[in-house]
């Protein structure tokens, strides 16, 4: 039976990447000259700091664009208000929504078994599951999910005939 998951991952080096790359550009910029402006990836989040707030403002924008054009979705972001930290500093902390919760899963889930397709949908953790006797129904769920506006970004890995 034909089969594929439904999943939200987030490419780790790409997102680095993008980092580094938004690290080198408020480094060279003369708008970023003497703010110290930086950003760094933690585990599960990425810091921005600045010497103000207009700047790291400038340098979230900055940070965004480079997330854009890696081919990562900004839906995989969450927070980012801007905090004072000492020194008339102030710092961003973006974190990285990766794989489904319990909540997200079960919407997604309920979304399929509404279609009123005849396929089956089965919670496994952080993916969804989603079996079918023909490989067109699967394809019209694919179609279905990819025009809700889903608060997470979703990838849909694993398709098997």
């Amino acid at each position: 039976m034909p089969t594929f998951d439904v999943v939200s991952q987030v490419n780790l080096q790409e997102v680095r990447n993008a980092v580094d790359q938004a690290n080198r550009e408020t480094a060279t910029r003369y708008d970023f000259k003497g703010s110290d402006t930086k950003a760094a990836l933690g585990d599960d989040a990425i810091t921005v700091e600045s010497s103000t707030e207009d700047r790291l403002k400038a340098a979230v924008d900055v940070l965004k664009e480079k997330l854009v054009r890696r081919k990562v979705s900004l839906k995989s972001l969450a927070g980012g208000d801007p905090q004072q930290i000492g020194g008339g500093r102030y710092k961003a902390v973006f974190a990285l929504n990766q794989g489904l919760d319990a909540d997200s899963a079960r919407f997604i889930s309920k979304r399929i078994r509404d279609s009123g397709l005849k396929v089956q949908a089965q919670i496994n953790g952080d993916l969804v599951r989603v079996t079918a006797k023909k490989r067109d129904d699967l394809q019209e769920v694919i179609a279905d999910l990819r025009e809700m506006d889903f608060k997470l970004p979703l990838q849909y890995i694993n398709y098997r005939d």
